[in-house]
């Protein structure tokens, strides 16, 4: 991973390798010296080192596995009574910064502003974009953010007949499947349009259907004062908040992103991805969506 990839999980595992050098030193110190007991020491730390490099991988039994085995369980449990999201519950003070349209020239800046905050995100992608920005997905994949489906060519799917729709779908699964993402459990669908086949194909191919909370209305470019205040202003705990990383000039966004990071901080709220948010916070099972019927996206 490349120098500039964000390691959310460095606390987590830094608390590891604290206690197995803790407990290593014990293990030496109860030894008093002896050869056997020294050669003990050995094959623990040799364990214990082997274990840190597991957690700290990709494999089964890393903790990024396992997060993200709890996400996905998260989000099957959601499917389970609801097709749609629009806000998660409000147990905890979590809220999810969703970014829609990229990936595009002023991702790398959004990626940026990320990862020096420290901030997971979700990102929702327009498939044919991936021809000309797709470091950008393989950027956002390794950094371990999340990869929605916002189809191939940002398309009305309330317009489209069955077979275009599932192309939509699922052209757009596989660009950003080239670079690294896994296929995705979540779709956003443009211009916050759908209809009964869109939800019949998310049912089969096991995706939710995430709309949003708080529309800052960013791709207005209404200035980065404007922006804030309206992605501040409505927030609450599980609220999922939409900004756009292209489709347009960004600098707005760009420049606006760190001022929400801090305010949303300063009133107590953690930034997540949406599955971690609905793993943290489960979503009501009545929402009401009418708001954002045709609304953005």
């Amino acid at each position: 991973m490349a120098p500039h990839h964000r390691r959310r999980r460095a606390v987590a595992l830094g608390v590891v390798v604290v206690a197995a050098v803790a407990a290593i030193a014990a293990i030496v110190v109860t030894a008093g010296g002896s050869a056997r007991a020294g050669h003990t020491a050995q094959l623990s730390h040799a364990g214990f080192l082997a274990r840190l490099r597991a957690l700290a991988g990709s494999g089964p039994g890393s903790l990024a596995a396992r997060e993200a085995a709890a996400e996905n369980a998260a989000i099957n449990r959601t499917l389970a009574y609801t097709p749609w999201v629009r806000i998660a519950g409000a147990q905890h003070r979590e809220i999810a910064l969703t970014f829609d349209d990229g990936p595009g020239p002023y991702t790398p800046e959004i990626v940026s502003v990320l990862e020096r905050e420290h901030v997971p995100a979700t990102f929702f992608e327009v498939g044919v974009l991936e021809r000309y920005f797709y470091a950008s997905t393989a950027r956002i994949a390794a950094d371990r953010d999340v990869i929605g489906d916002h189809t191939e060519l940002h398309a009305p799917m309330s317009k489209l007949p069955a077979a275009q729709q599932r192309a939509q779908l699922l052209e757009d699964a596989t660009a950003i499947g080239r670079h690294g993402a896994p296929f995705p459990r979540l779709f956003r669908p443009p211009y916050g349009l759908w209809n009964a086949t869109t939800l019949a194909l998310l049912r089969r191919y096991r995706m939710l259907m995430v709309l949003w909370t708080v529309d800052t209305n960013d791709y207005r470019r209404p200035g980065v004062a404007a922006i804030v205040h309206t992605a501040v202003s409505g927030a609450r705990p599980g609220a999922i908040i939409l900004l756009h990383d292209a489709g347009g000039n960004r600098s707005e966004t760009v420049a606006a992103l760190p001022r929400i990071i801090t305010d949303l901080r300063r009133r107590g709220y953690k930034l997540v991805t949406v599955p971690r948010l609905l793993l943290d916070n489960p979503a009501p099972r009545v929402q009401d969506i009418a708001a954002v019927i045709g609304a953005g996206g």
